[in-house]
């Protein structure tokens, strides 16, 4: 067993093919904690979207022994981190990089030119640890002393950068879809950043700058046009399914609707609208497809509203169709063909438990086989009743974010099949 994440620039140009969520996977990015998660304290973590402290040491174990199981089953897994490095050995990368990084507004004109002065000095191993880690007013002061008005109002802990937990879900900043990426609006401000490092590393990443492939982006910044991954569930045939969530708004999914239709790589969007709760953050909270036919589904969403966006050639314009307000129905519809939904038999505070704990977010790594959280013995056991080969990882920390094993895990090829 090989423990050890996987890039290489002289490998040379990475494949790229997703055209579903259960096809054998071949390639994927992954994110291991690093020291951002020590970054996290009682009075932070709410606003970098964590619900409590975790164990950098344990989640580390955790997320290596989930990296481990992909690669037992043949998996290549690619270390952002490592990416993210070799992006920005490219001069024009790292400039692109720290000009969006280094936040002249915020910092104003005395303190933010003499931090991007020495972020320019710095070797691109060095760049991309200041960039997803961040640094500290009072580690900048032992770099620097710089006469500023802004830092004299800023305490020793505040963040002249602030550090990116969330880089560890590398499914929502950005989406490998028919022969595509889309490169996504962050909803929260503290996760923008994350979209710029993706659209950094695919616009001059040795191993995807001279691949053919589309980049749609929706812009790193805006609330209003956000559309994150974990609302994107690629279904096949040109066909997605999107969460309106408390991360993806309507707009966010128009304007994905309207990329994939003017490129002429989806011909329909299921929209389905979610209640805005944190624990429905995104649809594949409570939606995950584990087999050709057959997905998992939290109950209590069922019977939410779904709306279908279809592409009208002839008049150049997307047309909106209402949809039955029963979720696998719509599936159905948009699928054309009959489906199967497994969910566990179980009250309603033992499902909602199930949920909380990311009991139907799970990683398919070829039809009928998945990764899943042991933490959800329920759904688990639902899904081998219903044929499903279920591979248990523990999650005890890295869960403490809420996302499970599709939130952490970007496909960027999977097999034909």
């Amino acid at each position: 067993m090989n423990n050890e994440t996987t890039t290489d620039a002289a490998r040379g140009t990475f494949r790229i093919n997703v055209e579903d969520e259960v096809s054998p996977l071949q390639t994927v990015i992954v994110h291991r904690p690093g020291r951002e998660m020590e970054r996290l304290t009682p009075p932070n973590h709410d606003h970098l979207l964590f619900d409590d402290l975790l164990s950098p040491a344990r989640a580390k174990e955790e997320h290596e022994y989930f990296v481990a199981q992909m690669q037992d089953q043949g998996v290549v897994a690619l270390e952002f981190m490592d990416l993210f490095k070799e992006t920005l050995g490219n001069a024009e990368a790292k400039e692109f990089v720290l000009d969006n990084t280094i936040n002249y507004k915020r910092l104003g004109p005395l303190l933010s030119p003499s931090l991007k002065d020495w972020a320019d000095s710095l070797t691109p191993a060095q760049t991309a640890h200041l960039c997803v880690e961040g640094i500290t007013k009072s580690e900048w002061e032992k770099i620097a002393e710089v006469p500023s008005l802004v830092a004299q109002t800023l305490k020793e802990d505040d963040f002249l950068i602030g550090p990116l937990p969330n880089h560890l879900f590398t499914r929502d900043a950005s989406v490998w879809m028919y022969g595509g990426v889309a490169v996504n609006s962050m909803s929260r401000e503290v996760r923008r950043r994350e979209s710029l490092h993706y659209s950094a590393i695919y616009q001059y990443h040795p191993g995807f700058k001279d691949a053919d492939f589309d980049i749609w982006t929706t812009g790193m910044s805006g609330a209003h046009r956000s559309a994150e991954g974990g609302d994107i569930l690629i279904l096949g045939g040109g066909a997605l399914a999107v969460g309106v969530s408390e991360r993806t708004t309507p707009q966010g999914v128009e304007r994905l609707a309207e990329r994939l239709f003017h490129a002429g790589k989806a011909t329909r969007v299921l929209a389905v609208m979610l209640p805005e709760r944190r624990e429905f953050m995104h649809l594949d909270t409570v939606l995950t497809q584990v087999d050709r036919d057959k997905f998992v589904i939290y109950p209590e969403v069922i019977g939410s509203p779904c709306v279908l966006l279809e592409w009208d050639a002839d008049y150049e314009r997307i047309v909106v169709r209402a949809m039955p307000e029963d979720v696998p129905k719509a599936l159905e519809a948009t699928l054309e063909r009959p489906l199967q939904f497994i969910w566990p038999d179980a009250t309603a505070a033992e499902l909602s438990r199930e949920q909380w704990n990311d009991g139907f977010n799970m990683l398919a790594l070829a039809p009928g086989k998945v990764i899943a959280y042991s933490r959800t013995p329920r759904s688990n056991k639902a899904m081998r009743n219903a044929g499903i080969d279920v591979i248990e990882i523990e999650g005890s920390e890295l869960g403490r974010g809420r996302g499970g094993p599709r939130c952490m895990s970007c496909p960027v090829e999977r097999a034909n099949s």
